[in-house]
């Protein structure tokens, strides 16, 4: 992380949907990177006991010394976790199979859906401290409900929710909003939703516009103007260990990746901005 005094805390969100296949670990691999390439900190913290955003952005499993699970677990120090990636300005704190056991190695644990909140705390006093910055932590979640994805949404500031347009979206969507509200009413009252980004778009198929006609009505202006398009692209990359900005910087995905990680800083700035009038 870069030296910046006197700037806020890294902001964290959760990129959740706990219907799989989704896109939402391609989106938190490749928007991290986006974000990183228009000069935003970033950290990915990989979530899933599956650790695909970290094989995804190239951390062998040799090289993943310190994990997630030793955060939840062990109580290990988020810095002592990190590793830097390929991508300048983007670390990772990766996960391995040992995050599959959490649920039952924290089931007598105390406040144990703070565990994570907690060590953010704990590295965001540590970051003020010694005067580094870091814009943003991107937290991949995995794609069901338990005391992972609690921690998740209990240490974040928001919620990213990738949407992929196809028949049976909107259905997982209604209750990963339900698991929302209830996180928000008895764990974490200030998380909010950050946005929902539509993914796997098919222009030539009638049913990505009507799905995105549907969450757009829905949601209204919490859903990003940029979608993510099919791209077999952004589906190679990770083979390679690569984001696919890294893998084809001209292909639609990167594009898109781009633009909605310019989308979202635009938004923060706006926020921001009206905090600070008058």
């Amino acid at each position: 992380m870069s030296d910046r005094t006197g700037v806020a805390p890294p902001k964290v969100i959760a990129v959740a949907n706990q219907k799989g296949g989704v896109g939402k670990t391609t989106t938190a691999i490749n928007f991290a990177t986006a974000l990183a390439a228009i000069d935003q900190r970033v950290i990915v913290l990989d979530l899933d006991p599956q650790g695909n955003a970290s094989t995804g952005l190239g951390v062998a499993q040799a090289s993943r010394r310190a994990t997630s699970h030793d955060v939840l677990v062990s109580e290990c120090p988020l810095q002592d976790a990190l590793i830097d990636t390929e991508v300048p300005g983007l670390a990772l704190i990766p996960s391995d199979v040992n995050l599959s056991g959490a649920e039952l190695e924290l089931s007598d644990a105390p406040r144990r859906s703070y565990r994570l909140r907690h060590a953010i705390d704990r590295f965001r006093r540590t970051l003020a401290g010694v005067g580094e910055h870091c814009d943003y932590i991107l937290i991949d979640c995995p794609p069901s409900l338990n005391v992972l994805t609690v921690n998740a949404l209990t240490a974040s500031d928001s919620v990213l929710v990738p949407l992929q347009t196809e028949f049976f979206a909107l259905e997982g969507l209604t209750q990963l909003m339900r698991t929302i509200e209830l996180v928000r009413s008895n764990l974490n009252r200030n998380l909010v939703i950050q946005g929902v980004v539509l993914t796997m778009y098919d222009k030539r198929n009638n049913l990505s516009a009507e799905v995105e006609a549907d969450v757009r009505e829905h949601f209204g202006d919490k859903v990003y103007e940029t979608v993510i398009p099919r791209n077999v692209r952004v589906s190679e990359a990770p083979s390679f260990g690569k984001p696919v900005l890294l893998y084809d910087i001209e292909c639609a995905g990167s594009k898109a990746y781009l633009k909605l990680a310019s989308e979202l800083v635009k938004q923060e700035q706006c926020v921001a901005d009206a905090l600070t009038l008058p």
